[in-house]
């Protein structure tokens, strides 16, 4: 059964997650093992001074004892020569046997008899040898023989010898515990690798099977695509000449268009020269100057090899070229001034700007200067993501309080198409003069 990308994937995750946990469950016993051995360590340390302490004290006890018996005995002061490092070691061994029983409470009382015992057991031999210093010695002697520093000799032996075995069985358990940590850290590492192992041979084979079924499937691949690239080619020739006969035709369908609107606008110029109603005269101007602005576009496509989108700028400056010819030749004294951003819109939107524009030129040409001569300006601008169109006069201005110049259709075909648009126009008075604008927002 073949196995899908999605397996492989989550197999793969689970694979590594499975080892991932193991691995930290390796790292955190490594890291409480660790901090155990310290610990250990520690343990080892303290019942290595504490065995020490204890050796060394009574060492000093039994050297102390020795140079007090053999200046006892013979008299000669040579025997006391160790007596004074002796005293020194067993008071130093006691503060240490202190500091290191601090933190056993059960051992206090223990250690208290003892630095008792210690202290009598040095306050008799220092007794006997200043007896014997001072010629007593009979009763100096006297004190060695009634044992009572052998008693207490006996009774420090006792406690230091409990403080040694108590020493010699912390460092026994210690290295019972390291050993027994070693051996579970082994088995631990070697069962983590074991399973490490496992899981990283799982996703070896589980990445070699899908890589194997991959490679089968690009072979497959291959073999179709010898014969669908001939297909391909074959089916690509077909659309090419299926395109460009589309093209031909499409072409040939706005070169009659254009031609049919140029006749259109040939008759309404005929039917104009023939009428003498001068409202008559003006609705035929007004339409014929529309169909124009329709015929230049399709003139536009049929000259273009972009026949979705048109460029605007060439677009109206081919339209307002032929308005200010027809109002030149009809006596008009107003001029244009052009100023066009590089744009392309769709040819929809081409034509519709292109008839708001003309229908605002044709306006201003007519009613701006009240026959004198005057200048309008057109600009088309491109902002960010939005085309803004502007047709100004610096003429007598528009008012709302005066009566509408014309039959008003121009001002509602505008507002119909700007709204089929969804663009904004506004008129705004100049002082003098209007100034009408649009904003398109463009596509991003």
């Amino acid at each position: 059964m073949p196995i899908s990308a999605r397996f492989v994937v989550r197999s793969s995750i689970g694979l590594l997650g499975i080892a991932f946990c193991v691995l930290v469950f390796i790292v955190g016993a490594n890291a409480w093992l660790g901090e155990r051995a310290n610990q250990h360590f520690d343990a080892v340390m303290s019942a290595r001074d504490l065995r020490t302490a204890a050796t060394v004290l009574r060492e000093s006890l039994s050297t102390a004892e020795s140079s007090q018996r053999g200046y006892l005995l013979t008299g000669n002061e040579i025997y006391l020569a160790p007596l004074d490092n002796a005293k020194l070691e067993v008071t130093s061994e006691l503060e240490r046997l202190q500091r290191l029983l601090a933190g056993v409470p059960e051992r206090a009382a223990m250690l208290d008899r003892l630095q008792t015992v210690v202290r009598e057991k040095m306050a008799e031999l220092e007794t006997t040898i200043r007896l014997k210093t001072s010629g007593e010695e009979a009763e100096a002697l006297a004190i060695m023989r009634s044992n009572r520093g052998k008693a207490l000799m006996d009774e420090a032996n006792v406690f230091i010898t409990a403080l040694t075995l108590q020493a010699e069985d912390r460092l026994t358990e210690s290295v019972s515990e390291q050993r027994s940590n070693a051996a579970w850290l082994r088995w631990t590492s070697i069962l983590g690798g074991l399973v490490i192992i496992l899981v990283v041979g799982g996703t070896i084979v589980t990445i070699a099977r899908y890589t194997q079924e991959i490679l089968a499937a690009r072979d497959e691949v291959r073999r179709m695509n010898e014969t669908l690239e001939i297909r391909v080619k074959d089916r690509t020739a077909a659309l090419s000449r299926a395109r460009d006969r589309a093209e031909v035709l499409l072409a040939e369908v706005n070169h009659r268009v254009a031609n049919s609107l140029a006749l259109v606008i040939s008759l309404i110029r005929l039917q104009v020269g023939g009428l003498s109603d001068p409202a008559a005269r003006e609705a035929l101007q007004e339409i014929q100057g529309r169909i124009h602005a329709i015929a230049q576009l399709h003139k536009h496509l049929f000259t273009s090899s972009d026949v979705s989108h048109v460029a605007v700028d060439e677009y109206l400056t081919a339209v307002l070229s032929q308005t200010e010819t027809a109002m030149i030749a009809g006596g008009s004294g107003v001029r244009l001034n052009c100023s066009f951003d590089h744009v392309e819109l769709p040819a929809d939107d081409c034509i519709n700007l292109g008839i708001i524009i003309t229908e605002w030129v044709t306006n201003a040409f007519k009613y701006a200067y009240g026959g004198t001569p005057g200048e309008v300006r057109v600009r088309l601008e491109r902002k960010d993501k939005a085309l803004e169109v502007t047709v100004e006069d610096d003429g007598v201005g528009r008012s709302e309080q005066k009566p509408v110049q014309g039959t008003g259709l121009g001002t509602r075909i505008v507002k119909i198409i700007a709204s089929s648009m969804s663009a904004d126009i506004d008129y705004a008075p100049r002082n003098p003069g209007t100034r009408a604008q649009l904003k398109l927002a463009l596509a991003a």
